[in-house]
C-alpha cells in the first residue's frame, strides 16, 4: 500500500474511524439489510444480476448523498425537497458528499467532444491564445505587431553603426480628400518634404512649382527624418522619437529607408503581407460561440454537400482506373480528359492511388486548374442545372455531408488556424488521439519565457492526458464526438475527469467500470482507482470482474438470487475470506463452480460471409471471413477496430443490403456470401425504448395479452372497458395528469431535472375507476409492479403471456419487473430484453446475429444463462457474432477474431483468427495469453 494511503490512514479519529453505516435498506428489493463501509476505502459490491447492487449504491448510498447536498442549496432548489424521494432507511450515517459515474453516454450535444467534456480542448484555447504564434499563410512568417523599441532593435540587428536611413509614413488616404488636400494638411502639420521610394529623391512641398496631379502617391513616403545608426544615447532618443512620430501620423504603420538600399516596414498593427490578422483570444478557438466557430458549418466541421466518399468510392483506385466515379460515365468523361492533360503539363502522377496523392494534387483534383473544371466546381454547375430532372438526379448521387471547406472541417474560424504552435494548429492537435497528444505536449519545445507562461495552462492538460491515457482510452481522439462513445468509455472519461479535479473526502459510486475493457487493460482502471482511494476518497464499485473484485479493500455480495429472492447481504468482508463463502460469487471466484469450456467446437453450415478491404476507421485494408452457422467471437484490445469492423462495416453492409441502413457504411472493397443469409438483427445496447412509458411488458408484446384478460373480466363488461382502457400509452383509463408516466419532471434549470411521483395517481399511471377492475385479486398497476418470475406464475395458465415472458427469464431477466420504465434499464438488460423478443420467434429463415458485448451488466451465473441462449439460436441454424472482452463468452465461442495488436493507429490488424485452442498459441495475441488462464 503506497505512503499516500498510510498518511490517509493517519487522519484525525473523527474521520478516519467513522465508517459509512446504513441500517434498515428497503429500497427496491433490499430486505430491510444493515450494511458497513469503511471509509477510503475501495468496496465492491457484487451478487447475481437483479439481486439489488444497485438498489443499495445508487438508490439508496448515492440518492441520500443527493438529497443532502440539495439540503445545502437555495431555497428554490429546496422547495422540492418535500417531494424528493428519501430512500426507505431506518439509519445512514457518514454518508460524504457524492458522485456517480454511471454507463450512460456523456452528451447527445452534437458539439460536444471529448476534447471538451474532459476540459483539454479548453486549456488548449487558453494555450494557443497565450503562446500561439500566428503565421502568415503567405510568406509562412511569423506575424508580429511591431513597436518602437522592436523596430530598433530590428534597425541594430540587420544594420550596422554609421547606415544612413529615412524615416517615413505613408501620404495619408481619405475618400473625402483629394491628394491636394492630403499634401496640404502635411505641410500644416510640418511635413513638407516627401520622398521617391525608388531613386531617393525628395520631393519639397513648400515649392510652388509642385503639381499634386504629377504625384503618385504610391511611389511617394513623407519624410519624417533623416538619420544614421547609432547606440549613444542622444541618437537612441532622436531614432526613437521619429518612429513614434511615424507610427502615429501613418496610423499605426512606418517604414525605415535604408540610403541606396532596403525599406524595412513597420506596423503596430497585426498584420504581414497585406492581411490584418486578428490576435489570438480564448473565445477565436472555440468552435461552440459564434465568435470562434466557422461561418460556413457553424462549427460542425461538416456541410451539406457532395460527399467525398461518394465521389471517390474506392480510394485504391488511380485517377486512370477511374477513381472519380462521377467522370467514369461517357457523358462527363471530357472532364477526366481534361484533368489527364492537365497532370502531364504539371507532372503530376494519375497512375497513384487517391488515397496517397498529395494535399496539393488532392486541391488541383478538387478546385481545378487550367482548362480543368475541379469536382467542387464541376458540381456547383451541375447543382445549377437542377431545373433538369436527370441533373437532379445525378446530383443527388452524390449528395452528402463532406469535411467544409473554408475550416477544412476543423471547425474553428479559417484565420484560428494560422495560429500555431511547434508547427501544429489547434485543429490538428484536436485530430490526435489522446496517445498522441500526450506525446505532443509532454515533448514542447518552448522558449524560457513561453514556459513561464503557460506552465500551469501545460499542467492540467498533461495531468488530464494522463489519466485518459491511464484509464485506457489513449486511442480516442481529442474531436471524437461525446454522443459516439460507448457507456464505458463515457463512464471511464467521468473517472478521468474526477481525477483531474482532485476532491478528497468524497464518495465515489461507480457502475462497472470495467464495461469495454479487454483484460488487459483492467489492472490500469484498477489501479486508478487505487489512487483515488489513495487521495482520501471512499470508493464503492458495483462490479462482477473478478480482477476488481480481488483488488477491493472490502466486498459486500448481495443475494442469493435475483429480484424476490435477492435483497439481502449473503457476505461481507475480505476477498480471502470470500473464497471460502458458500454464495453464488464465492463458488465462482473460487473455482468451486465454473462455466463449462465446450466439450466440442461446431463445424458450421461449410458457407461463409467475406469482408473484402475494410479500411474504416484505423481498419488496415482487412479481409476477414466469418464462417456461418457458429458462435463467432471478435475481440481485442479496446480500441483495436471491432467496432469498425463489425458495427460500421460488416453489419452496415448487410443490413443496407436486406433493409435500409441509414448511417454511413465503413469503407471497404465488397462483401461475397449474403446469399446464404435470410435476415440481419443488431441486438445493441440502445434503449428499448425513449419514452418512459416504453416498458418489458410492451416491448415483448406480452402487455397485449394481459390488458385482453382485464378487458374480458366481468368488471370490465359491466363498466364498458376495452383493451385501451388499460393502456397508459392512449387516453381512456391512464392518469391525464402525467400522461400515464406515473412521474413527472421538474426542471431545475442550471441543476439536473428532477422526476416526482404524479400526485394525481400517486405513480400508479391510471384512473381510480380502472384501477377498482382486478384478475385473480390484482389490478393492472400490480400486475405491471410484478417481476417477470413473479408474473410467469400468476399467468401460469396463459399461454400467450407466459410464452413472451418466459423468454426474458431464460436470458436472465426474470427480476425485472413488467413495468419498469424502458430508460431505466441499463444497457445490458435493454439487449438482454430484445435477444428474448427473438427467441420468441420461431423462424426458419437463417438470421445473421450481431450482439455488442452482451456480457454487460452480468454476473457468472447470468453469462451461464446468456451463453444458453445464444447456443439456442445457432442451434436452430442462426450465426451469431459477438463483439466481446469476457473470457467465458470468448472461450465458449466456435471462432474468434482478433483484431489490435494494439489500439488506435497500432491496432486495425487480425492478430489471430480460429479456435480459442488455436488462439491460445499465438503470442502476439493478448487475448490468447489471458485465454491460457480459462482453457484449462
Amino acid at each position: 500500500m503506497s505512503d499516500t494511503k498510510t498518511a490517509t490512514k493517519e487522519q484525525p479519529a473523527s474521520t478516519k474511524d467513522r465508517p459509512i453505516i446504513v441500517k434498515g435498506a428497503r429500497v427496491h428489493n433490499l430486505k430491510d439489510i444493515d450494511v458497513e463501509i469503511p471509509r477510503n476505502e475501495m468496496t465492491v459490491i457484487t451478487g447475481v444480476s437483479g439481486s439489488g447492487k444497485s438498489s443499495l449504491a445508487f438508490d439508496t448510498i448515492y440518492a441520500e448523498g443527493q438529497r443532502r447536498y440539495v439540503e445545502s442549496l437555495s431555497s428554490y432548489a429546496r422547495q422540492f425537497l418535500d417531494r424528493m424521494d428519501k430512500p426507505d432507511v431506518d439509519y445512514m450515517q457518514g454518508i460524504s458528499p457524492a458522485m456517480a459515474i454511471q454507463q450512460k453516454a456523456a452528451s447527445s450535444n452534437p458539439r460536444s467532444t471529448v476534447g471538451t467534456t474532459t476540459e483539454i480542448y479548453d486549456y488548449m484555447r487558453l494555450l494557443y491564445a497565450r503562446i500561439g504564434h500566428t503565421i502568415s499563410p503567405k510568406s509562412g512568417r511569423r506575424v508580429k505587431k511591431d513597436s518602437t523599441k522592436t523596430a530598433i532593435e530590428e534597425l541594430h540587428r540587420q544594420h550596422d553603426e554609421g547606415t544612413k536611413f529615412y524615416v517615413l509614413f505613408d501620404i495619408p488616404e481619405h475618400e473625402e480628400k483629394k491628394l491636394d488636400d492630403e499634401l496640404r494638411v502635411l505641410k500644416e502639420k510640418g511635413y513638407p518634404r516627401l520622398l521617391h521610394i525608388e531613386d531617393e529623391q525628395v520631393l519639397d512641398l513648400t515649392s510652388e512649382d509642385i503639381d499634386a496631379d504629377d504625384i503618385n502617391a504610391e511611389e511617394y513616403r513623407v519624410l519624417v527624418d533623416r538619420l544614421i545608426l547609432g547606440k549613444d544615447d542622444e541618437t537612441h532618443t532622436r531614432i526613437a522619437g521619429s518612429l513614434e512620430t511615424a507610427f502615429q501620423e501613418g496610423s499605426g504603420r512606418c517604414s525605415v529607408k535604408i540610403r541606396d538600399g532596403e525599406e524595412l516596414n513597420f506596423s503596430e498593427r497585426f498584420e504581414m503581407d497585406g492581411i490584418e490578422f486578428s490576435e489570438p483570444t480564448p473565445q477565436m478557438f472555440s468552435f461552440n460561440n459564434p465568435y470562434g466557430a466557422c461561418d460556413k458549418c457553424e462549427g460542425f466541421g461538416k456541410v451539406s454537400g457532395i460527399d467525398e466518399d461518394l465521389v471517390i468510392p474506392e480510394p485504391d483506385k488511380t485517377i486512370r482506373e477511374g477513381a472519380i466515379a462521377a467522370f467514369s460515365g461517357e457523358k462527363f468523361s471530357k472532364h477526366l480528359r481534361d484533368l489527364i492533360k492537365v497532370a502531364a503539363r504539371y507532372s503530376l502522377s494519375i497512375d497513384t492511388p487517391y488515397q496517397e496523392l498529395s494535399e496539393e494534387t488532392k486541391e488541383i483534383l478538387w478546385n481545378g486548374k487550367d482548362e480543368y473544371t475541379g469536382i467542387r466546381p464541376f458540381f456547383e454547375d451541375v447543382k445549377s442545372q437542377s431545373y433538369k430532372v436527370h441533373m437532379r438526379v445525378f446530383y443527388s448521387r452524390y449528395r452528402g455531408y463532406s469535411r467544409c471547406p473554408d475550416c477544412k472541417g476543423f471547425r474553428v474560424r479559417p484565420d484560428a488556424l494560422h495560429v500555431k504552435i511547434n508547427d501544429k494548429h489547434i485543429g490538428e492537435v484536436a485530430e490526435m488521439t489522446i496517445g498522441h497528444a500526450r506525446e505532443f505536449f509532454e515533448d514542447l519545445q518552448l522558449s524560457e519565457f513561453e514556459k513561464e507562461v503557460a506552465e500551469q495552462v501545460l499542467f492540467e492538460i498533461r495531468k488530464r492526458l494522463k489519466y485518459l491515457d491511464e484509464v485506457g482510452l489513449q486511442y480516442l481522439t481529442l474531436n471524437r464526438l461525446a454522443k459516439t462513445l460507448s457507456g464505458g468509455e463515457s463512464q471511464r472519461i467521468s473517472l478521468a475527469n474526477s481525477l483531474g479535479s482532485s476532491l478528497i473526502g468524497s464518495l465515489y459510486v461507480l457502475d462497472e467500470p470495467t464495461i469495454g475493457l479487454h483484460p488487459r487493460d483492467n489492472d490500469r482502471l484498477i489501479n486508478i482507482l487505487k489512487s483515488l482511494r489513495n487521495i482520501g476518497n471512499t470508493v464503492l464499485v458495483v462490479e462482477h470482474d473478478p480482477e476488481m473484485i480481488k483488488a477491493a479493500d472490502n466486498i459486500i455480495d448481495i443475494g442469493p438470487f435475483a429480484g424476490v429472492h435477492g435483497g439481502e447481504v449473503v457476505y461481507s468482508g475480505t476477498y480471502d475470506n470470500l473464497l471460502e463463502a458458500n454464495t453464488l460469487t464465492g463458488k465462482y471466484v473460487s473455482g468451486r463452480k465454473e462455466i463449462p469450456v465446450p466439450d466440442e467446437r461446431r463445424e458450421g453450415n461449410g458457407k461463409s460471409i467475406v469482408l473484402e478491404g475494410a479500411m474504416e476507421n484505423n481498419l488496415k485494408d482487412l479481409t476477414v471471413e466469418f464462417p456461418l452457422g457458429k458462435l463467432i467471437c471478435v475481440t481485442g484490445v479496446s480500441g483495436s477496430g471491432k467496432s469498425s469492423m463489425v458495427h460500421d462495416t460488416l453489419y452496415g453492409a448487410v443490413e443496407n443490403e436486406f433493409g435500409s441502413y441509414k448511417d454511413e457504411i465503413g469503407y471497404h472493397r465488397k462483401i461475397n456470401g449474403l446469399h446464404n443469409i435470410d435476415s440481419v438483427e443488431m441486438v445493441d445496447q440502445s434503449p428499448i425504448g425513449r419514452s418512459s412509458r416504453s416498458n418489458p411488458a410492451t416491448y415483448t408484446k406480452a402487455f397485449d395479452g394481459i390488458r385482453d384478460l382485464f378487458a374480458n373480466t366481468r368488471q370490465s363488461k359491466i363498466m364498458g372497458y376495452e383493451p385501451g382502457h388499460f393502456s397508459f400509452n392512449v387516453p381512456g383509463g391512464r392518469c391525464e395528469n402525467c400522461k400515464g408516466e406515473g412521474i413527472q419532471t421538474i426542471e431545475m434549470q442550471f441543476m439536473a431535472d428532477i422526476e416526482l411521483t404524479c400526485e394525481e395517481c400517486g405513480g400508479k399511471r391510471y384512473r381510480k375507476d380502472v384501477l377498482q377492475v382486478e384478475y385473480r385479486g390484482k389490478n393492472i398497476h400490480d400486475v405491471l409492479n410484478m417481476s417477470v418470475s413473479e408474473a410467469i406464475d400468476f399467468f401460469v395458465d396463459e399461454e400467450r403471456i407466459t410464452n413472451k415472458l418466459q423468454t426474458l427469464d431464460d436470458v436472465g431477466l426474470g427480476y425485472v419487473k413488467l413495468g419498469q420504465s424502458a430508460p431505466t434499464l441499463s444497457g445490458g438488460e435493454a439487449q438482454r430484453v430484445k435477444l428474448a423478443k427473438f427467441l420468441s420467434k420461431s423462424s426458419g429463415n437463417h438470421t445473421l446475429y450481431f450482439f455488442d458485448e452482451p456480457t454487460t451488466g452480468l454476473h457468472y451465473e447470468d453469462i451461464n444463462k446468456l451463453l444458453d441462449s445464444f447456443n439456442e439460436l445457432v442451434n436452430n441454424g442462426h450465426t451469431v457474432i459477438i463483439i466481446e472482452h469476457n473470457l467465458d463468452v470468448i472461450k465458449s465461442a466456435d471462432h474468434i477474431i482478433d483484431l489490435g495488436p494494439e489500439g488506435g493507429f497500432a491496432g486495425g490488424k487480425i492478430v489471430a483468427t480460429g479456435t480459442p485452442e488455436e488462439l491460445v498459441e499465438v503470442e502476439e495475441s493478448h487475448t490468447g495469453q489471458y485465454l491460457k488462464k480459462v482453457l484449462k
